[in-house]
């Protein structure tokens, strides 16, 4: 079977950093590659990049460097920057690379897989990290998990099991999930509910935790996903809103989601993978979803 050794990675969000400062500290600094432009390159040089305050030493690479292509290829961008992510990539790709996108949503690993193949991809969701990024500092309180694997499978793939050794050579917490295409489904249920009521209110996670308007909202809202995900013929119950209501009640009360954070910032926000992708479905299956149409009017003005 063969090693993952060469790792690329592109975006320094939040979970790009807190993922290359983890990996960086594991293998050796040459076979950590982060990708940027020359714009980003000179910007990173000159005002660094730091993780709960340790500046950050990162082999930075731009997409027109020639490099051994990756065992291992990271997205970890914003997805309106993802076409461009996905072209600055191209000379990471072999045959036998292993792509993994860490972004929101369930579209981003069907538009890598139209340009280099889905049989690259295995499916993953980011979990259960507290991170805050201002500038280019991040803070994280939980790295959370990475949860990965196949889309609808019983047994752990040969990508799977090559990522699962690699991941745990360089202790990178992870759980294996080879239904994924359930659990990315999930995942965007608690983003369309949490990340945009929060934003939308421009508040913190305690409106959400506390019995209310703000917290009906979200559920309205989380109801509609089950309402388009039974169209798609996706495994999701109240049952998901419930476990997302349990992980709810554990968040740092005065701590915030990424679009809340975008939105307090005055970046773009990532309204478009989750209003978007529902109103999207929602004409194909002649639904009406009032809650998410209003989210995608706002945020999209």
């Amino acid at each position: 079977m063969k090693v993952i050794k060469n790792v690329s990675l592109i975006g320094l969000g939040a979970l790009g950093i807190m993922y290359s400062d983890h990996i960086a500290k594991k293998i050796p600094y040459e076979n950590l590659r982060v990708i940027v432009d020359e714009e980003r390159l000179n910007r990173y040089r000159s005002a660094g990049i730091y993780c709960n305050e340790d500046k950050c030493d990162f082999n930075y690479v731009t997409p027109e460097m020639d490099v051994e292509p990756a065992d291992l290829l990271i997205f970890a961008v914003k997805y309106m920057n993802l076409e461009e992510a996905i072209r600055s990539a191209s000379k990471h790709v072999s045959k036998d690379t292993i792509i993994l996108s860490v972004l929101n949503g369930v579209v981003s690993e069907t538009d890598i897989g139209n340009v280099y193949g889905h049989e690259h991809n295995l499916y993953c969701v980011a979990q259960g990290m507290t991170a805050l990024k201002e500038g280019n500092k991040m803070a994280f309180i939980q790295k959370g998990i990475l949860c990965f694997g196949e889309l609808d499978e019983e047994i752990n793939s040969e990508k799977v099991e090559r990522l699962k050794n690699f991941f745990d050579k360089i202790e990178m917490p992870y759980e294996i999930n080879n239904q994924m295409k359930t659990k990315l489904w999930s995942k965007l249920l608690a983003n369309v509910g949490i990340n945009q009521t929060v934003a939308y209110y421009e508040t913190t996670n305690r409106g959400i935790q506390e019995p209310g308007e703000m917290r009906d909202l979200m559920i309205s809202a989380m109801k509609e996903v089950l309402l388009v995900a039974e169209c798609e013929k996706v495994n999701l119950t109240y049952d998901d809103i419930s476990y997302w209501l349990d992980v709810i009640a554990t968040l740092e009360p005065n701590g915030m989601p990424s679009m809340a954070q975008d939105v307090k910032a005055g970046r773009n926000t990532e309204v478009e993978l989750f209003a978007g992708t529902m109103v999207k479905l929602a004409r194909k299956h002649n639904l009406d979803l009032p809650v998410n149409q209003m989210f995608y009017d706002y945020f999209g003005k």
